[in-house]
């Protein structure tokens, strides 16, 4: 059998070392309640809403349950160039964001149309 070496990219070997801070379990020990506390804290809340659903479509992206891993989320909380400005770690810890992404999965699922009265009943077919 013969190896091949491929080279690394410093990247790659950088987000190991950042995924391997965290540590086993660091996920689980984040507090969706204290996430709760710090998302109204830092005011994500006026772009993302309550819910983490948004609040229009060009200001607060959907947020709830995002499919982002905690460590993505993190390097993307700490770096955007975007409409949201970036949060280092002298403003926002990464415990807070361990927290506010516990917060973040714990939102539940919006309700369905058919399950909201208003949506419900089509008053075009009226």
């Amino acid at each position: 059998m013969r190896f091949v070496r491929v080279p690394v990219a410093p990247a790659l070997v950088a987000l190991v070392a950042f995924a391997a801070s965290f540590g086993p379990g660091s996920a689980l020990a984040a507090s969706a309640e204290k996430g709760k506390a710090a998302y109204i804290q830092f005011g994500c809340w006026q772009c993302h809403d309550y819910n983490g659903q948004g609040v229009s479509t060009s200001n607060g992206r959907v947020i709830a349950r995002t499919a982002m891993p905690l460590d993505a989320f993190i390097a993307f909380v700490r770096t955007t160039d975007g409409a949201m400005p970036p949060y280092r770690p002298p403003v926002l810890s990464d415990e807070d964001l361990g927290d506010i992404y516990a917060y973040l999965q714990s939102l539940p699922e919006p309700k369905a149309a058919s399950d909201i009265p208003l949506l419900k009943n089509d008053v075009r077919s009226q």
